[in-house]
C-alpha cells in the first residue's frame, strides 16, 4: 500500500480507546497520527494502556490535528455531538462515532454531516460511500445480527430478548455495579425493557421488514466476567431449523465476521476477536437465536475499524484477523 490512512482518536484512554489503539498500530494500512485524552495530555499511551508497553511510543495529546483521513470518536454518549459542535473537522475528514449520538435516523446529521448507520451486514453500501459513520452498539450489534434475516422474511412480530454482557461494558469508570468485589459471583438485571439500544435495533429491523408493527423486549443482564455479550431471542415461527438455516446462510454468504453454527455457541469462541456467531434452536413453534460477539470488537472497536476499512475501499477484514483466546 502506497499511502497509509492517517488515524486520530478522540477519547483514547477508554476501554474502547484502547482497544482501537491496538487494533489501527497493528493495522498494515493505517497510522495514528495522534491520540487525544484530556486527562492524559503529555502521558504515554502505555502508561494508561499498559498491555500497549513496548507496542507504541505514543503520547497522548490535548490538542486536535486535522492533518488526518479519518477521525475516530471514542467519547462518552452526548459528547461526539458537543465535541462536533465545538471544533471545526475538515470536510474531507472521515468521522467515525463510537457513541449513540448520531445513531438514529431523527438526529444522524450535524451541520453538512450525515452520519451513515455502521452496521455492515445491513448497509455495506450506503458505507462504503459515506463521509460519517455511526458505530453500532454493542448489544444492538448481537441482537439485530440474530433477527435481520428473520426481517428480511417478514417474520417478526413479538420478540423476547435476554443478553449478558461482561463489565467492560460499563465503560472505565468505576461504578458500584463494576467492582470486582461486586460482580464476582453475581448478576444482575438492568434498564429492563428500557435499554438504550432498543430504538437502533427497531429502526434496522423495520428497514427490512416496513410496515409492520415489531414488538421487541429485551432484559439486559450484568454478568461476572470482563468481555462479550451472549444474546438468546425467542419468537413463535413456522418454519423449520432446517429451512431457518438457509435463510441465515443465504442472508449473511459473503459476510466474513458473521458465522452461522449448528453446534452450541459459547463467548470463548469471539471474545478478542470481530465475529459474530449465530445458532438456532427450536422446540415445536418457538424459535431461539442465540449470538455471541465481543462487546469491545464487534461490538465497538473492531467494527469501527471494518467501517474504516470499507471506507476506504481497504479490504474488509484487514487488522482484524484476531483468533480468539480460547483458553
Amino acid at each position: 500500500m502506497a499511502t497509509k490512512i492517517k488515524a486520530g482518536i478522540i477519547g483514547g484512554a477508554g476501554y474502547t480507546g484502547g482497544e482501537l489503539i491496538r487494533l489501527l498500530i497493528h493495522h498494515p494500512g493505517t497510522i495514528v497520527s495522534f491520540i487525544h485524552s484530556r486527562s492524559n495530555a503529555g502521558q504515554p499511551v502505555h502508561k494508561v494502556h499498559q498491555d500497549l508497553l513496548g507496542e507504541t511510543d505514543l503520547v497522548f495529546t490535548g490538542e486536535l490535528n486535522t492533518d488526518i483521513d479519518v477521525l475516530f470518536l471514542c467519547l462518552g454518549h452526548g459528547e461526539s455531538k458537543k465535541f462536533l459542535t465545538e471544533n471545526a473537522i475538515p470536510a474531507h475528514v472521515k468521522i467515525i462515532d463510537l457513541a449513540n449520538d448520531f445513531r438514529l435516523k431523527a438526529h444522524s446529521r450535524i451541520g453538512d454531516r450525515q452520519f451513515v448507520y455502521g452496521l455492515p451486514e445491513l448497509n455495506k453500501k450506503a458505507i462504503q460511500s459515506a463521509t460519517a459513520i455511526a458505530n453500532p452498539g454493542c448489544f444492538a450489534t448481537g441482537i439485530q445480527l440474530g433477527l435481520l434475516p428473520l426481517a428480511k422474511a417478514g417474520l417478526l412480530k413479538e420478540v423476547y430478548a435476554t443478553g449478558i454482557t461482561g463489565s467492560t461494558g460499563a465503560g472505565q469508570a468505576l461504578s458500584p455495579t463494576s467492582h470486582f468485589s461486586w460482580r464476582a459471583n453475581n448478576i444482575q438485571a438492568y434498564k429492563t425493557l428500557s435499554h438504550q439500544h432498543l430504538g437502533e435495533i427497531g429502526e434496522s429491523l423495520l428497514q427490512l421488514q416496513p410496515g409492520g408493527v415489531i414488538d421487541l423486549n429485551f432484559v439486559p443482564w450484568r454478568g461476572d466476567f470482563t468481555r462479550g455479550i451472549f444474546v438468546s431471542s425467542t419468537l413463535s415461527c413456522d418454519l423449520s431449523v432446517e429451512e431457518l438455516y438457509t435463510l441465515f446462510t443465504d442472508f449473511y454468504k459473503g459476510q466474513p465476521f458473521t458465522h452461522i453454527s449448528k453446534a452450541p455457541i459459547f463467548l470463548k469462541q469471539v471474545v478478542n476477536t470481530n465475529k459474530i456467531v449465530i445458532q438456532l434452536e427450536k422446540a415445536g413453534s418457538k424459535l431461539v437465536v442465540h449470538s455471541a460477539v465481543d462487546n469491545l470488537l464487534k461490538g465497538a472497536s473492531g467494527q469501527a475499524v471494518q467501517n474504516m476499512n470499507l471506507v476506504f475501499g481497504l479490504e474488509e477484514t484487514m487488522g482484524l484477523k484476531l483468533k480468539a483466546n480460547y483458553f
